[in-house]
């Protein structure tokens, strides 16, 4: 990993060329991805060292922030069991934060997992695209949010075990602290910190179009191009609609919005480092979907 100077070189750098007006704190969002994605948090792996340690980094943000939350703690406990090897793990965590809404108790579940696949021998599998680049847009969301007030009730969450079947996604749904019928929309962040041909996905609009009109109005000439499928059987193009912890919602009929872009060569490969990402393209994407998230919450979801 590059070492801090050269990280608060990059982040200075990629603050002094960006030309549109900021919602997030870009050097932060920076710095936070640089941290997850780092040797010393060993990839993340749940329960291991690291995994702890990015999960401690997470909850003292929102406490920082100041953000309320249903769990003790802002921490959401749960157990399961690994389907590939039988081991059980006992006390994971998604770390849960709440901004009651200005005009509606109808929540918005904006979420990315923090897990990754953590090391094999002396390789470390950093996953700075999958997923640190998503975990640390929920932290910066969070903080936008802070200080401008949604509609809606909004509800951001960094989720434990993604990598080994979704498994935090699954406890938050079912141990949700209220109504599933009260989420009107899911936003689920995974992998958006690089893409060589500047493109962003957007899926789930096939499954709910009403939401497709006004991320277009958003998107339009905007950078990254935001593109839509990857949600429609028989197109052609590989279904990401039960791919990542999105799908737990989908399955209990709530409106999802999967934020990510293809696969790369260093998909799950111990060259998903910080060093690989693409900062300009990042910080783009996370801005351009904080004005989709933002333009949502200014419609009546509740009625779609």
């Amino acid at each position: 990993m590059m070492n801090l100077l050269r990280i608060f070189v990059l982040i200075f750098c990629i603050e002094s060329n960006l030309s549109f007006g900021q919602k997030i704190d870009a050097g932060q969002l920076l710095e936070d991805i640089a941290y997850l994605s780092s040797d010393e948090l060993e990839g993340r792996k749940p329960l291991s060292e690291g995994g702890l340690k990015a999960m401690d980094y997470i909850k003292a943000r929102f406490q920082a922030l100041g953000l309320s939350s249903q769990y003790p703690d802002h921490t959401q406990y749960f157990d399961f069991r690994n389907r590939r090897d039988g081991k059980l793990y006992e006390n994971a965590a998604n770390i849960v934060a709440f901004i009651p809404g200005s005009q509606s108790e109808k929540i918005i579940v904006v979420m990315a997992h923090y897990d990754h696949i953590g090391r094999q021998g002396e390789k470390i599998f950093n996953g700075a695209d999958d997923n640190a680049s998503g975990a640390a847009a929920v932290m910066a969301l969070a903080s936008y949010y802070t200080k401008n007030r949604p509609q809606h009730s909004m509800m951001f969450v960094a989720l434990d075990a993604e990598e080994m079947g979704h498994q935090g996604a699954k406890a938050l749904v079912s141990d949700f602290p209220f109504p599933l019928q009260q989420v009107v929309l899911n936003i689920n962040m995974d992998m958006i910190s690089r893409n060589d041909d500047n493109q962003l996905y957007a899926v789930g609009t096939y499954h709910y179009p009403f939401l497709k009109p006004t991320m277009q109005k958003v998107s339009e000439g905007r950078s990254p191009e935001l593109l839509f499928g990857h949600d429609q059987p028989d197109s052609g193009m590989q279904d990401w609609t039960l791919a990542s912890d999105h799908s737990q919602f989908h399955l209990n009929g709530i409106p999802f919005i999967y934020f990510g872009v293809e696969d790369h060569e260093d998909y799950h490969q111990e060259t998903d480092t910080f060093e690989n990402i693409q900062p300009d393209f990042y910080v783009a994407a996370v801005e351009l979907i904080a004005d989709i998230i933002n333009a949502l919450d200014q419609t009546n979801l509740s009625e779609k």
